[in-house]
């Protein structure tokens, strides 16, 4: 079989020039059709790569180098998949995942042969949902027994965590509660086609199909769609904010070059919640968790304004949760519309400070369950660092939002409104000034009005005058 020559081969390469001492044999020399053919086969990798599955791999290295991010992808208590398996520091995971991969065997109704052979002949395709850096160190029988172990824990946690059973297996609430954060990482994940394999050969494999759906539907607020009887994907499936329902829905997170002079359409000279508040938009809680549910209305199509939101819980999972599906996006194989990565860019663009969070949540938008008011304003403007949206998103909303602000009328009655009807004791004061010049205005008149002749007297001076 004839050498390909990478990209990496050709830059660690040291092309022999006379007078050198290197030895050839050491460092070989490239020639130019080589050089060529190294190119030209890296285009044709990339073509015939667009529109293949999205395979399991490590998070993208732009996120995993950053300081701040390593924390959000690193497993808390157990590793699931080849990724993270041989570190010491997941034993105690371990202990745990034979425990639940046990009790699924004896609830299945078959021996632990039939289970782990049915993996075995289907390891091939099981290892191809990897990427093929995460799996070359493990051979097929310890490929097969892993997944075997971690397919088998994760879809009787799932249904015990749904059916209240971790107390008849001794699991402490705590290491459940971690567990099932590390259920959602990028590099802890394994092919559904393998949780799929053993729940078909479970006796009970409407209940833990049913359990999946159910467990999926309350981590993640949103109804779950059932299981269409296709074939389903060997890689986990991308989240349902992350499909586009627009021709536009792959337009990478990239602005369009413009011609001299043209306004940037993108631009917005609002910054947070408070100075959307001091324009008199107010905002508004949606009926729907779905982060595309966000729009803008006026009423009367006037004034107020008002930004609706879906609601959203922000607690200790919030951060791990979106990285990673923000990393999920950012596979340079998974083609999406950016849909997590603009909502959290969008929040980012309303949240600046402690005042923000604190009026999300009196609109109840936000539901606080990580602290102070701080850490969520801290969460969002650290997790919304570098991120790339797509420019399509939200792209009616953010127009609508800047054309109120533009309009001076708009922003000199919020300012009165603000003035005088923020509180009661300015209602009063308010109230107290027109009273007063109510008042004034009538003392005026009366004065105006005794100055000017009665008809008796009027009628008396004629009197006077005939006589």
């Amino acid at each position: 079989m004839e050498h390909i020559v990478s990209i990496e081969e050709l830059h660690s390469r040291k092309v022999v020039k006379s007078g050198e001492g290197s030895s050839s044999h050491d460092r070989p020399s490239i020639t130019r059709e080589e050089r060529f053919r190294s190119l030209t086969e890296a285009a044709a990798g990339a073509r015939t790569g667009v529109g293949k599955e999205a395979k399991i791999q490590k998070v993208i290295f732009l996120l995993r180098d950053h300081k701040h991010f390593v924390k959000y992808f690193e497993p808390r208590v157990v590793a699931l998949g080849p990724i993270h398996h041989d570190n010491k520091k997941y034993q105690l995971g371990e202990k745990y995942k034979l425990i639940l991969a046990s009790k699924f065997v004896e609830c299945s109704g078959k021996s632990i042969n039939d289970l782990y052979e049915a993996v075995v002949n289907e390891i091939k395709q099981l290892r191809e949902c990897f990427e093929e850096e995460v799996t070359k160190k493990y051979d097929d029988e310890a490929l097969a027994w892993m997944l075997f172990v971690d397919g088998s824990a994760i879809v009787q946690y799932i249904f015990c965590a749904t059916n209240d059973k971790f107390k008849e297996l001794n699991i402490k609430f705590d290491s459940v509660a971690f567990a099932q954060q590390d259920l959602f990482l990028l590099e802890n994940q394994v092919p559904y086609l393998l949780l799929n394999l053993l729940m078909k050969l479970s006796e009970k494999e409407d209940e833990l199909s049913e359990s999946i759906e159910h467990f999926i539907g309350s981590v993640t607020y949103q109804q779950t769609k059932p299981q269409q009887k296709q074939k389903e994907r060997s890689a986990p499936s991308p989240p349902e904010s992350s499909k586009s329902d627009s021709p536009s829905g792959k337009t990478r997170g990239i602005w369009p070059c413009r011609k001299k002079g043209e306004e940037d359409p993108d631009w917005q000279s609002y910054r947070n919640v408070q100075e959307l508040k001091s324009a008199g938009i107010q905002l508004k809680r949606s009926k729907h968790r779905s982060l595309r549910n966000v729009s803008f209305t006026r009423r009367f199509n006037f004034y107020p304004g008002y930004l609706w939101l879906p609601p959203i819980t922000v607690d200790d999972s919030t951060g791990p949760k979106f990285m990673n599906l923000i990393a999920y996006e950012m596979c340079l194989d998974f083609e999406n519309d950016f849909g997590i990565s603009s909502y959290i860019s969008f929040l980012d663009s309303l949240i600046d400070e402690v005042n923000d969070v604190k009026d999300m949540r009196k609109a109840q938008v936000l539901h606080n369950f990580l602290g102070s008011d701080q850490e969520v304003a801290e969460l969002f403007n650290e997790i919304g660092t570098d991120l790339v949206p797509n420019i399509e998103a939200y792209k009616d909303v953010k127009f609508k939002i800047q054309s109120y602000y533009d309009n001076n009328w708009m922003t000199w009655m919020a300012q009165f409104f603000h003035d005088h009807f923020s509180s009661p004791w300015t209602i009063l004061a308010f109230l107290g000034v027109l009273l007063g010049l109510a008042l004034t205005a009538a003392q005026t008149a009366y004065a105006v009005m005794a100055s000017q002749p009665g008809p008796c007297e009027k009628f008396c001076k004629l009197k006077l005058k005939k006589n």
